[in-house]
């Protein structure tokens, strides 16, 4: 029996990440002197607000530390014979997000994520009965989470009903590392009630990365040219990188909160300690894609198929298989056990993947994969991480790190209330801090943006399941 993704599915994190980041940067150009706003990082939430100043005839900067574009979105389209999303993989909410809609414009592809869903127990498929038992304890363990985050900001863990049986390592694993790259016990129960519905997954199949960078086209990037110091009033700033000074009537910063915390870019004066206090609390979850090269179809799986396991801990992982129809599967990991992995290195995630994918469908597994490659999104120093997530208690940290700080204001996922975690979070928070920023300034827009639709208002439910994430 097939379950359904919304039944389910977490099937991709979200924003994870680049496929190079080390090695000498090739030394870039002298950046523009002066511009009305500066953009700092050129991810989802940086090309967002990039665009936006630019359709108010207003005069912007993107400053980009790595050497290329996209952040968290990066598509790998020369390993395989199908592009690979190293990081973001999915979109959400088709009514509302403006991202489908340029996609389509600019010419890429938008396809709807396969429906059908399947758990693995040992070496054979669940049967029905024992889906509906997984689904039932899913509905429960939401349930529980759900009515706890009404009466405080506790940890999921702590909300966990206690008799899940042989599901519960299966329950945690969806609900906490594969939906937000935390184990349960490290997330907030009201952070993850807030998150809003991301049950309708959309893919690029030309690539998520691809489509940021599609977006990117024409606006004046500057690449592998990091922000160290960023003096800041409430008049103007100022931004110092190893090829020049750029000042600015404002900047927009979209740094990851792992980046922000961690004082590689300096500011003068220093971030208020409640912005840091802020993004500490937010910090990066671990998620991280292993993938393997399976020609032959020896795992006897339909195109675009997604596997899970009954475990008993949350020591396990996700299978996306036969991508696009192709010989290309992936296995996600996740929360501190993919954190661990990630930190032994590429040929130990390989490792776990193939001992992982034989436990569930035979020895000849093994023998039949011809080619392999993993992220390592939090060794990647422009980034450090994956996803933010709210500690217990500190989901009100969101909308701190929304504020602005004299002529600054932050943007990224971290600082969506309801869309942490996705690309379509950071392209919304991309969009809102420029709007702010040309208020500032009093750049009325003179021509008009495109503008998204209103995000669908959060309802509170009882989610069957966790939803898939970016």
């Amino acid at each position: 029996m097939t379950v359904t993704r919304r039944d389910f599915l977490s099937a991709s994190a979200a924003l994870a990440l680049a496929p190079v980041f080390g090695g000498r940067a090739l030394a870039a150009p002298p950046p523009p002197r002066e511009a009305d706003i500066v953009v700092i990082g050129a991810g989802a939430a940086g090309i967002a607000a990039a665009r936006r100043i630019a359709a108010a005839n207003r005069k912007v900067i993107v400053v980009e530390a790595s050497g290329q574009v996209g952040g968290r979105c990066q598509t790998d389209a020369s390993s395989f014979d199908v592009p690979f999303d190293r990081g973001a993989r999915w979109m959400h909410n088709p009514e509302t997000n403006p991202m489908i809609r340029l996609a389509r414009s600019a010419g890429l592809d938008i396809v709807t994520a396969p429906a059908g869903q399947k758990i693995r127990i040992g070496r054979r498929y669940a049967r029905p009965g024992e889906t509906e038992e997984f689904l039932a304890a899913l509905v429960r363990a939401n349930r529980a989470i759900d009515d706890a985050s009404r009466k405080a900001d506790i940890a999921c863990a702590a909300a966990m009903p206690k008799d899940l049986g042989d599901w519960a390592g299966t329950a945690e694993f969806l609900l906490g590392a594969n939906f937000s790259g935390k184990d349960l016990k490290d997330l907030s129960a009201v952070d993850k009630v807030r998150a809003q519905d991301r049950n309708s997954a959309i893919a690029c199949r030309q690539g998520l990365g691809a489509l940021i960078a599609k977006l990117g086209e024409g606006l004046p990037l500057v690449l592998s040219t990091p922000a160290q110091r960023i003096l800041w009033s409430n008049r103007d700033v100022m931004v110092e990188t190893p090829s020049g000074k750029i000042t600015a009537r404002a900047a927009i910063v979209t740094v990851s909160s792992n980046v922000l915390a961690s004082g590689n870019i300096k500011f003068a004066p220093e971030l208020p300690k409640r912005a840091l206090d802020a993004a500490a609390k937010l910090n990066l979850g671990s998620y991280d894609r292993i993938a393997l090269q399976i020609p032959g179809n020896p795992l006897g799986l339909s195109r675009d198929d997604v596997i899970i396991e009954q475990s008993s801990s949350t020591k396990t992982a996700l299978l996306y298989g036969n991508i696009a129809g192709s010989s290309l599967c992936t296995i996600d990991v996740a929360g501190s056990f993919g954190r661990d992995l990630s930190a032994q290195g590429e040929k130990a995630m390989a490792a776990f993947a193939v001992e992982w994918l034989t436990k569930l469908y035979g020895s000849e597994v093994g023998d039949a994969v011809k080619k392999t490659s993993a992220t390592r999104w939090n060794a990647q120093p422009f980034i450090q991480g994956a996803m933010s997530v709210a500690a217990p208690g500190a989901q009100f940290s969101r909308r701190i790190l929304s504020e602005p700080i004299g002529a600054m204001y932050l943007a990224g996922e971290a600082t969506h209330e309801t869309l942490w975690g996705t690309v379509d979070g950071a392209w919304e928070s991309g969009e809102r801090a420029a709007d702010a920023a040309l208020r500032r300034i009093g750049g009325v827009k003179e021509t008009t943006p495109e503008t998204p639709a209103p995000a669908a208002k959060h309802k509170r439910r009882t989610r069957r399941s966790a939803e898939p994430m970016n």
